[in-house]
């Protein structure tokens, strides 16, 4: 079955509280279409962190974390074992995997950061979150489930379906069995690409 790719905006991601009120959540997609923060399926949403203190906790929730603007932040991951739990997260790091019910805390290392978030239900949904940087067209590798591309710079993505431009912070959803060329606008252009997949 064909899904044409789905086009988000922006301008039109959901904002709303944290579910333990401390800070903004912008939600790029849920899935199911709907779905509450204690029923989704799968997640991908950015949000603000202004002040140190605590993550919400997500019970059989896997994330997988990254920084996209800001100096950074260091998390303690409870339960990872003597300093394993300890990570500083920078925009140049690479996305860092943990459970979303081992309790977290932030520690801003020089002020307010803009984060990317995937969430996958356990045991029901996988995930992957890789950072990427296309110098001339660049062909992506087909996957088995769900692909979304998150745009850092302005970019095209090609797929059957045409020529679709993104502007920075714009997603496009595509499945992961067809082919599809990321295209930048300039020299080159970042994006994050995430893939879903069941179980």
């Amino acid at each position: 079955m064909h899904n044409e790719p789905k086009l988000l905006r922006n301008a039109d991601h959901r904002r709303m509280p944290w579910k333990n009120g401390g800070g903004e959540t912008v939600e790029v997609i849920v899935h199911p279409e709907g779905a509450s923060l204690s029923d989704f399926g799968w997640r991908v949403s950015m949000a603000t962190v202004a002040s140190d203190g605590p993550f919400s906790v997500f019970p059989g929730i896997d994330r997988t974390l990254a920084v996209l603007t800001g100096d950074g932040m260091a998390l303690t991951i409870e339960g990872l074992g003597e300093g394993l739990g300890d990570k500083l997260l920078t925009p140049v790091t690479a996305p860092l995997p943990f459970p979303a019910d081992a309790p977290t805390t932030a520690r801003l290392t020089g002020g307010p950061i803009t984060d990317l978030n995937v969430m996958t239900r356990r045991g029901v949904f996988r995930h992957s979150l890789a950072h990427h940087v296309a110098r001339g067209a660049t062909a992506l590798a087909a996957s088995s489930g769900q692909r979304l591309l998150l745009a850092l710079d302005p970019l095209g993505v090609t797929t059957p379906d045409g020529l679709m431009g993104l502007q920075p912070l714009d997603a496009l959803v595509f499945d992961g069995a067809e082919t599809a060329e990321v295209v930048p606008a300039g020299d080159s252009a970042a994006f994050y690409l995430v893939e879903i997949a069941p179980a």
